[in-house]
């Protein structure tokens, strides 16, 4: 790839995956950063620029020579970079499945604000919606998870944990990236990129702690009302797991979703749970990695 891709959020994980890939690929970097420190601190070593994206003028001049743009920010900026960005260039977003959920938030309202940006803007482009992204240097989603699975006697979830989920491994949202910058058509589009196939919440514990070596937890059912209320409680006590109201809450709906069309568009062939998790426990875990 001979075209100059620009990264906002450089220095988050997915980012920081995403701009490891496109250096290792010959490929012409321009991160785009909010704090040069951090930038620095990844070790990845390539000049970025900074800019905020709350300041227009600054956003403006980071992009100025982009060909392809790839924002790894929250989606509800992506108004922000299609003002930005030069009228020519091929612009690319991470959104969120968080669009479909039941209860409405901040970040799924964001992911819908900017998703109607960007499709009304007949930028061309792609906005990819992923689901629980990990297996990132430094990602929160199975780390805490087996960080919660080695304090606990026995897991409660609401519903016994039924729902379904689909997680996606970062070296697939990258993949998924690289192959929309590769894509020539000339409308903005919009694809879900998961993983292969929706297991139970319920099984995602177990497979988590199969590949932490852990002992297979016993998973008890309880009311949704009552774990919500405890996790108020608990999300203010440092000895406790922290897990939010939230995240309790959405553990009742199901997350799962087709992605022939990102099979089809992007050739995307994720790969499944097990091998995942065995990749991500290999790595060793940086803490403080962004």
């Amino acid at each position: 790839m001979n075209e100059r891709v620009h990264v906002i959020g450089a220095s988050g994980r997915s980012g920081k995956s995403l701009s490891q890939v496109l250096l290792a690929r010959g490929s012409n970097l321009v991160p785009v950063v909010r704090d040069l420190k951090k930038w620095a601190a990844s070790g990845i070593g390539q000049p970025a620029r900074q800019a905020d994206l709350r300041d227009l003028q600054a956003l403006r001049a980071a992009l100025v020579d982009a060909t392809h743009i790839v924002s790894c920010a929250h989606a509800r900026h992506a108004g922000a970079v299609i003002a930005a960005a030069p009228p020519d260039a091929r612009l690319i977003f991470l959104g969120s499945t968080r669009k479909f959920t039941r209860w409405p938030d901040d970040h799924g309202n964001g992911v819908l604000r900017g998703e109607a940006a960007f499709l009304g803007s007949g930028r061309r482009g792609t906005m990819l919606h992923p689901t629980m992204i990990y297996g990132a240097q430094g990602e929160n989603n199975v780390r805490r998870l087996a960080g919660v699975l080695r304090k606990l006697p026995f897991v409660p979830l609401p519903n016994g944990g039924r729902a379904l989920v689909q997680p996606v491994h970062q070296d697939d949202v990258t993949a998924a990236v690289l192959a929309a910058l590769a894509l020539r058509t000339r409308e903005p589009e919009s694809l879900i990129v998961a993983g292969p196939t929706a297991l139970t919440y319920a099984d995602f514990v177990r497979a988590v702690a199969r590949a932490a070596g852990l002992r297979s937890p016993r998973i008890v059912a309880f009311p949704a009302g009552p774990l919500i209320a405890a996790a108020w409680i608990a999300c203010r006590l440092p000895f406790l797991p922290d897990v939010g109201p939230a995240e309790i809450r959405r553990l009742l709906e199901d997350k799962a979703f087709d992605i022939t069309l990102a099979r089809q568009r992007l050739g995307f062939d994720p790969i499944p749970l097990d091998e995942g998790l065995a990749r991500t426990f290999a790595t060793p875990h940086d803490p403080h990695a962004a």
